[in-house]
């Protein structure tokens, strides 16, 4: 047995020192989660360590729960989880699932850490939002459910998160602990219905980084014994893989300390610690009892097994969006459709260097509408946002000056719309707005419906699965 099986380093381009990585594989680490590099540095990397590992399987992870664009630059990224919400509609989750598998296959990744299960009730989350199915925790179990068979049918394994439920908490766990006030009757009410569903389809369950005092008054639930024992494996009858959150996150503490608290709480998977070499000298020195290992070791190798299943093919990503784009898509408020030779003004906010407009900016101009700054006299106003999740980010929607901004301009016009690209929080304040379109996401075929939207040659077909 080697407890260096239950260490799952993680592998941040730019900022993991190869040595290091590779200096874990030939101690004979489970399994490594990869973020960023660049598609060929990816397949690169993998080969490396997987030729210096001595396990006969070495697990390669990733969170691309919304494709690879996620995490490298340039990527196509997947519609998002709130939008398959929108469409409400188990066949797009399942398929969306084999895109995802696709893509992770295609670079030598055969765990996605996904679906995300947390409800996305509480607008202020910073972490969660279009990483949900939505607020209706019915329908996150369906559509979550059929995400999962999706990724097992595409050849990848899955991981359910965030057990047992992050979504209503207005704190990002990459920053500090959040508290979640939340009783067990609450919890199997609400959050825990889409851990229920999922349960039998999952390869693995992700624990989270969240306090919940009336569970366990001094541990998060990833390092408390009666929330991964007493409820996850006793109360719901889970006997799979369990992983920790990231040990690199500020909401645990001293990783090391955590770690053998989240081992000893029934946790069988130590993931992406800030020093991963130092965990293990630490193990080496305080070793876990050996039915912990044990326990790890078989239930790894059991889905070692699973890999061995001929996967089903999926979509490409751009089919995937490019299909299912108008299902996903909602419109609420007056109706308003662009016409060949129409001024539009233009305003855009919440964008990064993950995400450009121009492709949505592109097929108006192409279509004949003139685009000018919000400032100039026009026929109606756009008003974009990509405002998004991050981590370390802390927040999340408009911005309450934006917001005023953002209404001042609208008053300007006649006719006003607004197009989320993301977080489909903030604008339901804003009175001035005669109409809103959500995508929820900034994938490119996502752009172009939205445009097509608001030329009147598609409809969208999606309800909002969120309490605006």
């Amino acid at each position: 047995m080697n407890a260096n099986r239950l260490i799952y380093p993680g592998f941040w381009f730019g900022k993991t020192d190869k040595k290091d990585a590779l200096e874990m594989a030939r101690r004979g680490a489970g399994g490594f989660c990869i973020y960023g590099g660049t598609r060929e540095a990816v397949k690169e990397l993998i080969r490396q360590l997987r030729e210096n590992s001595p396990l006969s399987h070495l697990f390669i992870c990733a969170d691309y729960e919304d494709g690879l664009g996620r995490w490298i630059g340039g990527e196509p990224w997947v519609l998002s989880n709130l939008a398959v919400g929108a469409s409400a509609s188990e066949e797009i989750a399942y398929q969306k699932g084999l895109t995802l598998a696709r893509e992770a296959r295609a670079l030598g990744v055969d765990w996605v850490f996904a679906p995300v299960l947390d409800l996305c009730d509480e607008p202020k989350n910073p972490i969660v939002n279009t990483r949900s199915f939505g607020a209706d925790p019915h329908l996150v179990a369906r559509l979550g459910a059929a995400l999962c068979k999706g990724l097992s049918d595409g050849g990848v394994l899955n991981s359910i998160k965030h057990f047992p439920g992050h979504g209503r908490t207005a704190q990002d766990s990459h920053l500090g602990l959040p508290v979640l006030h939340r009783t067990l009757k609450n919890l199997q009410e609400n959050e825990l219905i889409p851990f229920a569903r999922a349960l039998p389809l999952a390869d693995s369950v992700m624990i989270g980084h969240l306090l919940i005092p009336s569970l366990d008054e001094q541990n998060p639930a990833s390092l408390s014994h009666h929330i991964i024992t007493g409820i996850l494996k006793e109360k719901m009858n889970f006997g799979g893989l369990v992983f920790t959150d990231a040990l690199c996150m500020k909401a645990i503490g001293d990783e090391t300390q955590a770690s053998l608290k989240a081992l000893q709480a029934g946790a069988h998977i130590l993931l992406a610690a800030e020093d991963s070499v130092a965990l293990s000298d630490f193990l080496e020195k305080n070793p876990p009892a050996d039915e912990i290992v044990y326990a790890s070791e078989k239930l790894q190798d059991a889905l070692v097994q699973k890999l061995t299943t001929a996967p089903k093919e999926g979509l490409s990503p751009q089919s995937f969006n490019a299909r299912f784009a108008p299902d996903c898509a909602v419109w609420t408020g007056e109706n308003v459709r662009l016409e060949r030779g129409w001024t539009a003004a233009y305003l855009e906010f919440g964008n990064n260097e993950s995400f450009a407009a121009q492709d949505f900016l592109n097929a108006l101009k192409t279509a004949g509408v003139r685009i000018v700054k919000a400032e100039e006299e026009a026929d109606v106003l756009l008003a974009a946002s990509f405002s998004n999740y991050k981590a370390f980010k802390g927040h999340i929607n408009l911005s309450p000056e934006e917001q005023t901004f953002l209404e001042n301009a609208a008053k300007q016009y006649k006719q006003s719309v607004f197009i989320s690209f993301g977080s489909p929080f903030g604008a339901e304040k804003i009175s001035a707005l005669t109409a809103r379109l959500f995508l929820f996401g900034p994938a490119r075929e996502a752009q172009m419906c939205a445009a097509q939207i608001l030329l009147g040659r598609q409809q969208a077909h999606g309800r909002i699965p969120v309490q605006l």
